[in-house]
């Protein structure tokens, strides 16, 4: 007995800290917290903003294109305009022509000596002496030399280190309409990826909201088969007084003892349900599966009515269904494409500019010093023939962009199908539970007036036993009623759009 006392008195000491290591979620809590930790909703807001930086890519075709290129060369040989032996003429052309004015020189003095009367004009002039004198001792060669080498090295062009820079400016003035068409795919596909991000959005809150729904309807089997264990174990104490008094028998005993055991393994099972159930919406909330959860509509015994919403005109549903959204923007980026492949067959028109810089300098024979020049113009390239590839593959653009469209087409009339059929389960749901709940009454008062005669002798165990199990049955339906019904709405709540209450993101 006092280890016992030790023992009762140890778990009264912790059930404080038991309690308080529980953790109570609503419904909101539990979809903001799968909303935050989930990883694929994480990588479609990525997606996103992927798509953006695509579009701001998209409008940079629309401005000027500007690099700057710089580059060195070294060349092992220079270029010679000139042959060897134009070289060497060049340079020698001075001792040439002061030999042939020598060999002249002579001819004349010659000719002057051999004639008498030249010769004594020459003898008699002192201003011929000093003519021909100075004439016979000039020297060209020298000068005549320096000016060939000069003119041979100008045509000796030195390429050996070579330094070229240029700045080039490109502006399309025309493409055929691939940038325009470039630029609204970008932003349709960026629409596409928050409308993918909306799909991922919404079954997330789904899935959230069906295993909470699922673990409301575990604890209440499990609060059910409790209550139900209480009624045939209290209801197994009074037999047992009944047998003392000898109005029943060991055999309505054995059968109570039956249901007693059978109501323990319900117990049991549903523990074990519960159990599965909430490590699963731990999983989706980002918690430790171990961790112990407590929802707060686990806490009621009813099963809360799901707030019913008007039914949704179709054209909004369209324009909620992020897939049917998804899949009309891929019919629209189809139909940009076909304008993508068509420009392929139309004439481009560009604005080039350029400044050139080099060393050695061009504008001043190649001498080693910087120099540079502009150049503008404008561009055309007219594609002429490349076996007809820009026309098939418009021709395979129209074809995927009307395979889209019928997509779209087909998927409308499956949403269409979908949301009427939730509509009419949802409806079905809602009479199903006015029917449980009306059974469940009776079944209560069934129970009540059966416990009544048992407990005063006048029933049978049998009979007692039967009001419980159709009490048993009738509250499990009414359960099964009001779970069915969140499940359905949240379907159509889903299949009508209606989770697009998506978080705010930067555009």
């Amino acid at each position: 007995m006092k280890r016992n006392s030790i023992i009762l008195t140890a778990l009264a000491a912790l059930l404080p800290v038991l309690a308080s290591a529980q953790r109570t979620l609503t419904l909101e809590e539990c979809r903001q917290m799968a909303l935050a930790e989930n990883k694929a909703l994480e990588q479609a807001r990525t997606q996103v903003e992927m798509a953006g930086y695509d579009r701001k890519a998209a409008l940079a075709n629309y401005f000027p294109n500007i690099s700057a290129t710089g580059a060195y060369l070294y060349n092992d040989k220079n270029i010679a305009l000139v042959s060897d032996g134009m070289s060497a003429a060049l340079t020698n052309a001075g001792t040439a022509v002061q030999g042939q004015f020598s060999a002249k020189m002579q001819e004349l003095m010659q000719g002057i000596m051999t004639n008498p009367a030249a010769l004594q004009e020459y003898m008699t002039s002192p201003m011929w002496q000093t003519v021909l004198g100075a004439m016979s001792q000039a020297d060209v060669s020298t000068a005549l030399n320096a000016i060939g080498t000069q003119v041979d090295d100008a045509l000796h062009l030195d390429i050996r280190n070579v330094y070229v820079g240029a700045v080039t400016l490109e502006q399309p003035l025309f493409a055929g309409g691939k940038i325009v068409a470039a630029n609204r795919i970008a932003r349709l596909a960026e629409e596409l990826s928050r409308a993918q991000y909306d799909t991922e959005y919404q079954q997330i809150l789904v899935d959230v909201d069906q295993a909470y729904w699922q673990i409301v309807s575990v604890a209440g089997k499990k609060k059910l088969a409790e209550s139900y264990a209480g009624l045939l174990e209290e209801m197994e104490r009074d037999i047992r007084v009944s047998i003392d008094e000898g109005v029943a028998t060991e055999a309505d005993a054995l059968t109570v003892r039956v249901k007693k055991n059978e109501a323990d393994m319900m117990v049991t099972k549903a523990t074990g349900g519960l159990a599965l159930a909430k490590m699963l919406l731990c999983k989706q909330i980002g918690l430790d599966l171990g961790t112990d959860i407590v929802l707060a509509d686990e806490l009621d015994g009813n099963v809360p009515l799901p707030a019913l919403t008007p039914d949704k005109d179709f054209d909004r549903i369209y324009a909620d269904r992020p897939e049917l959204r998804s899949l009309d923007l891929a019919a629209q980026i189809y139909d940009r494409k076909v304008d993508v492949m068509r420009a392929d067959m139309l004439p481009t028109v560009a604005l080039t500019a350029n400044y050139l810089m080099s060393n050695p300098n061009l504008q001043k024979g190649f001498t080693n010093d910087w120099g540079g020049m502009m150049t503008a113009g404008v561009v055309v390239r007219v594609p002429l023939f490349h076996g007809f590839e820009a026309l098939q593959k418009t021709r395979k653009a129209k074809a995927e962009a009307s395979l889209y469209h019928s997509r779209y087409e087909d998927t409308r009339n499956l949403v269409n199908l979908q949301v009427s059929q939730l509509r009419e389960q949802r409806s079905e749901a809602l009479d199903r539970l006015a029917m449980a709940e009306s059974n469940l009454d009776s079944a209560e008062e069934n129970l009540r007036t059966a416990t009544l005669g048992f407990e005063e002798g006048v029933l049978a165990t049998n009979v007692a036993l039967a009001a419980q199990t159709a009490w048993l049955q009738a509250r499990s339906e009414y359960i099964d009623a009001g779970i069915e019904l969140q499940m359905t709405n949240a379907n159509l709540r889903k299949a009508e759009g209606g989770y697009n209450e998506v978080e705010s993101m930067e555009k």
